[in-house]
């Protein structure tokens, strides 16, 4: 028993050794708070074309959510509400996209498996998610959801690391009750 605990001690701190020297673990320097101008990033999608925030500003109502991981199980459950959800959101004006550090191949068989209607895009390295001030939480990245209006501003911004649905029902509720332009 005690070498269990041991060893188990032993593992968690090299985890958090290891952790330290991960730059997908650092730290986030800002925030993004609501009123905030969203940051304007380009990412590849799941079919490995160029995505450019900036060409939706003025255009579409951007709802954008970070996940942590393609097939597990909250994140299933966020992306199959988002895309039972699809109709809805573009009937109010809006697009959705899902941002998290898998790959676009891995993106490409999540969106394909589910029949996910909206765009899915790679952030290796999480620089979007530290433009977004994302924290990670324990091993994952975050998961945080931002409603962007046309001027290009954040209004509305969930965050909930086992939420999955939560983030859909919040975010289409603000869309629908302040009619964001």
């Amino acid at each position: 028993m005690k070498n269990i605990r041991l060893s188990l001690i032993l593992l968690f701190a090299l985890f958090l050794t290891a952790s330290f020297d991960n730059p997908r673990i650092a730290k986030v320097d800002k925030q993004i708070i609501v009123g905030d101008a969203a940051p304007n990033f380009t990412l590849l999608d799941q079919d490995g074309k160029v995505f450019n925030s900036a060409d939706y500003v003025g255009k579409k109502i951007m709802v954008i959510y970070f996940y942590p991981k393609d097939e597990s199980m909250v994140c299933t459950k966020e992306a199959c509400s988002f895309r039972d959800s699809f109709d809805e959101f573009a009937r109010n004006g809006a697009i959705v996209v899902g941002i998290n550090g898998g790959s676009v191949a891995s993106h490409k068989s999540f969106r394909d498996h589910y029949k996910l209607p909206f765009t899915l895009l790679s952030d290796p390295n999480d620089k979007v998610y530290h433009l977004f001030g994302i924290s990670n939480v324990l091993f994952m990245t975050g998961r945080k959801t931002f409603v962007i209006d046309l001027k290009g501003k954040v209004v509305f911004i969930y965050e909930g690391i086992m939420q999955g649905k939560q983030h859909v029902d919040g975010a289409l509720n603000f869309i629908k009750k302040n009619q964001v332009k």
